[in-house]
């Protein structure tokens, strides 16, 4: 219970102001919407929102009415004019995602950036984030990191972004749906290597899980395991660590043992950054050796 005594020490009650405010959702468990979003959420005139069925089934379970009005990637500069003109009316709008933090791989940027343009203000109210909650429980260094939505569904541009990533040392985060992953994960041991990768689903709901592994470990637990959620993928960023001459030939020789002599020094090439000459010269002795 709360204690009625401290509650004269906490802040005044929302006394709302017009402007936009950027309401923060839970990810998965309801009880993590926050006070303050409740009282944005109770005081706002209208809520914009992703979709009309998820969000009536957050506001039913605070039991909050209010007039909700659909915002997101299919909406056009006539909508974003119609919320501006409310604003500009003195009206207080909240904005809310589907789950989690808006504009964070979600719709939304544009029409802070009309409201911003219109000098009209713009309240952020925070909240839950699935990409904060993986990062946490992935055990990798998180005072540097990169996010970047979900992964491309094309196999070409899969690639084409796992390349730019593999020699960066920050840690990774990125989106993926379930009926991916497998795809996606063999994309990843065969430009990444056995880096270690966490994948976190169904974050903060009854069943949460975070498995840590590489590419390999991750596809041999999933094919025993039902898959489902929607999941956070943490990748490791490239260690500094310049690699031996030891740990260089048993990648060759895992990589030689599967493939040509000229798809093996593209594929270790890809995973250690070496340059391609000092790799193929590497492989080519090994080649040599195991064919005398």
């Amino acid at each position: 219970m709360i204690d009625s005594e401290k509650m004269k020490l906490w802040p005044e009650p929302f006394s709302p102001k017009t402007g936009l405010y950027l309401v923060a959702t839970p990810i998965g468990n309801l009880r993590d919407m926050t006070l303050r979003a409740l009282d944005v959420l109770s005081a706002a005139d209208m809520i914009l929102c992703e979709d009309k069925r998820v969000s009536t089934k957050l506001l039913n379970a605070y039991g909050i009415k209010k007039p909700l009005r659909p915002y997101h990637d299919h909406s056009t500069a006539a909508d974003r004019e119609a919320v501006l003109a409310m604003l500009k009316e003195g009206k207080v709008l909240a904005l809310i995602s589907d789950a989690g933090t808006p504009m964070i791989a979600d719709p939304g940027y544009k029409l802070v950036k009309a409201c911003r343009e219109a000098s009209l203000p713009v309240y952020a109210i925070p909240g839950a984030s699935a990409v904060l909650n993986a990062l946490q429980l992935s055990a990798m260094p998180t005072d540097i990191f990169t996010f970047q939505g979900f992964l491309p569904t094309k196999s070409g541009a899969l690639n084409a972004l796992l390349a730019t990533i593999k020699n960066k040392t920050e840690t990774h985060v990125f989106f993926e749906s379930a009926n991916r992953l497998t795809k996606t994960l063999g994309f990843m041991k065969d430009v990444l290597g056995d880096r270690k990768i966490v994948i976190a689903r169904e974050l903060t709901k009854k069943f949460e899980e975070v498995f840590s592994g590489t590419a390999d470990e991750i596809l041999t637990h999933y094919e025993t395991h039902i898959l489902k959620g929607e999941i956070v993928i943490v990748i490791e960023g490239k260690s500094d660590e310049v690699i031996g001459e030891d740990a260089l030939d048993d990648l060759l020789r895992k990589a030689l043992s599967a493939n040509s002599l000229k798809e093996a020094v593209e594929l270790v090439r890809m995973q250690t950054a070496l340059a391609k000459k000092v790799v193929y010269n590497r492989a080519l002795a090994l080649k040599d050796a195991a064919d005398k």
